[in-house]
């Protein structure tokens, strides 16, 4: 009989260790297509939602595409164009890949609601910029070109970004009052 008793106490350790490895498997398991998953979202093309631009056929926003390089540097890393999903919103362009969130500029957007004579705008290199929030992204709006430049970049993002397409729109565009 205490044979019995200590092999049955045996198995059921045993039984108990099987399920608890199994459950530890099961949520690894859980984790790795979480991550596989984010990473995909991540790197395939981006799908950005249309918004007006009826200025992104100009000739300014074709040469600020034109200037735009194929990586950017975010978080001290150089991070490569991504594809948009079709249909592709008219003179935009992204950055990102599997690590990190998508950095997006677009060209010949029409004037936000914020763009106020008393907005705080800020000067990067020569280009004015005004600060937009929005449910933890920023967008910056150059509005002291010929067409207005929006870049939108996730919370947490350095200044890098800003300071590359400062430079690209003060060499490609000339300045204009913002409000003429």
């Amino acid at each position: 009989m205490l044979i019995v008793a200590v092999t049955l106490g045996a198995l059921l350790a045993l039984a108990v260790a099987g399920i608890g490895a199994y459950g530890w498997y099961g949520e690894h398991q859980a984790r790795q297509a979480a991550i596989a998953a984010e990473e995909a979202r991540r790197s395939g093309p981006l799908a950005l939602p249309p918004i007006p631009a009826p200025k992104a056929a100009t000739p300014e926003c074709a040469t600020v595409l034109a200037a735009l390089p194929r990586e950017l540097t975010v978080d001290n890393e150089r991070v490569p164009r991504r594809a948009l999903a079709e249909p592709a919103p008219a003179a935009t362009v992204a950055w990102g890949d599997a690590k990190h969130d998508p950095v997006t500029m677009r060209c010949g957007i029409s004037a936000p609601a914020e763009l106020t004579p008393t907005a705080q705008l800020m000067d990067v290199s020569g280009v004015s910029w005004l600060e937009i929030n929005q449910g933890g992204d920023t967008s910056w709006l150059a509005v002291d070109r010929p067409v207005y430049v929006a870049l939108s970049v996730p919370e947490g993002t350095g200044t890098g970004p800003l300071q590359d397409l400062s430079a690209i729109l003060r060499d490609a565009m000339p300045k204009q009052p913002v409000f003429p």
